[in-house]
């Protein structure tokens, strides 16, 4: 696992978008590319919402990609530019990189790649680059467009300054630089991206990071469907609230326990401190939570903690202002991160036993739907298309249906018998697509059937 990415020559004539993506680099530039990178998107079967809480998830990896065509000179410049025309071109020094958190412009999530290669290395002086980006992963659909160029623009900076890091290490720093615009992330995107290996979906751990394959089942497919609502996770401050609701609902059972509170950052830290079950957990949460939101005052008083300190010790910097969370539903979220990590440990048990296991294409598809139940009702990440759009993927076939990514929008993910996936598309596409002008115009790159892809790579023309 710990191997580096891959770096294959190909020719690039027989592959139709690397030569789109040739001509449009020659066209833009002047020049041939020197090489080309790529990271792919992922679908999280299982597993919402936790990584950041410390515990494990099980995504694959996608078809859909961020491709770079990529060369190199002495310019001490970093020249962008993206295939897609609505997004403009950026020139920035690579020894002055700085990325603005409030306008997440998708040269900045580039720009965080490069900053944290950059970082790792030391401050060290970058080789310049010019470079086209290709993207075929819907936007702020769930599906990690947004990390997967990220790693995408990290593998290629690491190769255009000759440097070498294994699949592990570039996962962490990749996830470590999402930072700079605003993301509190907890690392399954980037740990897909480079780690992922075709026709496996992974057990994604962490602390230390590890990958370990699961061998889905024979029997049933995995279909994606985009509601078509966009979500950007990093320019809002849905994302980085529930990071901080379940910091606080840490500090809040640690310190119940009698646990050194103030150290401990993540749900998983107090499971490990108290060593219990997944279980014990959700009755602790049962016994020391309660159901009604906290107020900021109330979280005070029982850490025995200033307003102040609440602020700077334990809120992320886009939710310590305004209106965002004056009421904290602590028992709520605590309840999903404990449950959901209880299903995907339960998840991989039931794809262990395959073909063995009886009715575990059933089993896995009831997993997932109590997944979706606990991401709509306790955590409050979904939103009135992605429920109508997983109760039309059940009607239409689907054994299992929820929603991927982090929520607010975007994607479904639908677990659907092989031979019923032709009726299931037609179903989908005639309720839920065809009555709505705007989605039946997406409906071509919103609906598909997929399958377990490979990670990051570096292609380089023969």
């Amino acid at each position: 696992m710990a191997a580096h990415p891959p770096k294959t020559k190909i020719v690039i004539n027989a592959n139709k978008r690397l030569q789109n993506l040739k001509e449009a680099f020659e066209k833009n530039y002047g020049e041939a590319p020197l090489f080309y990178a790529q990271a792919p998107g992922r679908v999280n079967l299982i597993g919402e919402h936790i990584d950041y809480c410390g515990y494990a998830v099980l995504p694959m990896a996608i078809e859909q990609s961020i491709l770079a065509a990529v060369t190199v000179n002495d310019s001490k410049k970093i020249h962008l530019a993206n295939t897609e025309p609505k997004y403009k071109d950026f020139t920035v020094s690579s020894e002055d990189i700085e990325i603005d958190k409030d306008n997440p412009q998708w040269y900045y999530y580039f720009l965080c790649g490069v900053k944290g290669i950059q970082e790792h290395l030391g401050k060290v002086p970058l080789s310049g680059m010019k470079c086209v980006v290709d993207g075929t992963i819907p936007a702020s659909s769930g599906l990690s467009s947004s990390s997967a160029l990220v790693c995408c623009a990290g593998l290629l900076t690491m190769e255009a300054n000759h440097k070498s890091l294994n699949k592990v290490a570039l996962a962490e720093i990749s996830a470590k630089c999402e930072r700079y615009i605003g993301t509190e992330g907890g690392g399954m995107d980037q740990s897909i991206s480079f780690l992922a290996e075709e026709g496996t979906a992974k057990l994604i751990e962490f602390h230390p990071l590890r990958a370990s394959d699961v061998r889905l089942p024979e029997g049933a497919v995995f279909v994606i469907s985009n509601c078509c609502v966009e979500m950007n996770k990093a320019a809002t401050s849905h994302f980085n609230i529930r990071v901080v609701e379940c910091r606080i609902a840490t500090k809040m059972l640690a310190k119940a326990r009698g646990l050194e509170w103030g150290r401990l950052l993540k749900l998983s830290q107090v499971q490990t401190e108290l060593e219990a079950s997944l279980e014990e957990m959700l009755r602790l949460v049962a016994e020391v939570l309660h159901p009604e939101p906290y107020s900021r005052d109330e979280v005070c008083k029982a850490l025995g903690i200033t307003t102040e300190q609440l602020c700077t010790d334990l809120l992320s910097p886009n939710t310590q202002h305004g209106k965002t969370l004056i009421l904290l539903p602590l028992y709520q979220r605590a309840r999903h991160v404990y449950g959901e990590a209880a299903r995907v440990l339960r998840f991989k048990s039931v794809c262990d036993e395959a073909p063995s296991a009886p009715n575990g294409v059933q089993r896995l598809g009831d997993l997932m739907k109590q997944s979706h139940a606990s991401c709509r009702d306790l955590y409050e990440c979904s939103c009135p298309e992605l429920d109508q759009l997983v109760e039309i993927c059940l009607q239409s076939g689907a054994v299992g249906s929820r929603l991927t990514g982090a929520g607010w929008g975007g994607c479904a993910v639908s677990m659907v018998p092989t031979d019923k996936v032709e009726s299931f598309l037609k179903s989908v596409r005639e309720l839920y697509y065809t009555p709505d002008p705007r989605r039946a115009e997406l409906e071509e790159h919103s609906l598909f059937v997929t399958k377990p892809g490979g990670g990051a790579a570096i292609f380089l023309e023969e």
